[in-house]
């Protein structure tokens, strides 16, 4: 790949850093009588992520720029108007709906711009849980068996037994998911499916609980992916009775103990052939949903060996202290050669276009 300096635009959304808006007037029903979605939590996603990425395209001799979309128009009249070379797509909602994130995606490719990262179809995929693991289902990857329920009606179910964890269907980094998730009795059940309903205005995604070790497993590329060192998020010190999953208490609440306990570092003690099956089903899983050029796969390993795909991630954190660098640094690249590489996958796509 050619390496002649490129302009490139950072691109990312900010509406989650602004100041309070002002109270929203009454909601109107829309046509098909359905409300409109409720903006979502703000999230306290780890910061400077993008100037790190700016700081390695700057060591590449390239000409970083930012490009921000903030939920206004005129914001996406700047993008259409923008002239840079390649777009590096960091967004991960529209005006605070995480269920945009495939439209921006989409504007970019009916504005013929090259970005990085997953398209339409996979940002789709993704987000849709239940849709993801039908999929799964199809490709023979083991996923657990689940329902989904809103407003009452019962849209799909597998024979599912207690313990079971219940989420948002169409949410990502961990929102909605906390110690309440998991649930042992049909009247918990019944509450945790009104919250998420309650919350989110979202169907319910009704799980087996699968107890094991949490394993990501960062993938790159497109013709011939690679699956990197697995990472594992230690959950072996979560207070007794504490439910060993990723929820917003291990992964945002810095001031708690579940915070303190919690860390992410190469998975250990793995043999040959349990890391082949980890890598394999991630990939499987990863070409399955179309991602492409980078992203990153939650798995839950059992005790008896067994692997199960929990989500896919697009386009996943990109920070230093992420876990996708982790597994980046542990295959020996350093943080401006990730960069580099991602930046020569989108390249090369569209290149053979």
């Amino acid at each position: 790949m050619s390496r002649e300096p490129l302009k490139i635009a950072v691109l990312y959304d900010l509406w989650e850093e602004e100041p309070e808006p002002p109270p929203p007037p009454p909601e109107k029903p829309v046509k098909n009588g359905s409300k409109r979605r409720k903006p979502k939590p703000r999230r306290k996603k780890p910061k400077h992520d993008r100037e790190e990425i700016f700081q390695a395209l700057e060591k590449l001799g390239h000409e970083p720029c930012y490009q921000v979309v903030d939920g206004r128009d005129q914001s996406l009249i700047a993008l259409a108007r923008a002239g840079a070379d390649l777009y590096f797509n960091l967004t991960e909602s529209y005006a605070g709906d995480d269920t945009m994130d495939m439209n921006l995606a989409a504007y970019l490719d009916l504005l013929e711009k090259p970005y990085t990262g997953a398209g339409p179809h996979a940002l789709y995929l993704a987000q849709d849980k239940s849709l993801a693991k039908k999929i799964f289902a199809f490709h023979g990857i083991r996923t657990p068996f689940f329902a989904t329920s809103y407003k009452g009606k019962l849209d799909h179910s597998h024979d599912i037994a207690f313990p079971l964890i219940v989420k948002p269907t169409s949410e990502d980094g961990s929102i909605g998911i906390d110690t309440g998730s998991v649930v042992g009795s049909v009247k918990e059940l019944m509450e945790r499916i009104h919250y998420i309903q309650e919350e989110f205005d979202s169907p319910a995604l009704i799980e087996e609980y699968i107890e094991g070790r949490e394993i990501y497993a960062a993938i790159i590329g497109n013709e011939s992916p690679e699956v990197l060192p697995l990472i594992e998020l230690d959950l072996s010190k979560l207070p007794e009775g504490t439910p060993r999953i990723a929820g917003k208490e291990v992964k945002w609440d810095k001031d708690t103990e579940i915070y303190r306990v919690t860390k992410s570092a190469p998975a250990e003690d793995l043999d040959e052939d349990t890391v082949k099956r980890l890598s394999d089903t991630a990939l499987a899983a990863y070409q399955a949903l179309k991602l492409r050029d980078y992203g990153r796969i939650d798995l839950r390993l059992t005790k008896d060996g067994e692997v199960y795909v929990i989500e896919a991630n697009p386009n996943p954190w990109l920070a230093s202290a992420a876990e996708f660098f982790m597994a980046a640094r542990k295959a020996g690249r350093t943080y401006t050669q990730m960069i580099s590489e991602i930046i020569d996958l989108a390249r090369g796509r569209y290149a053979a276009a």
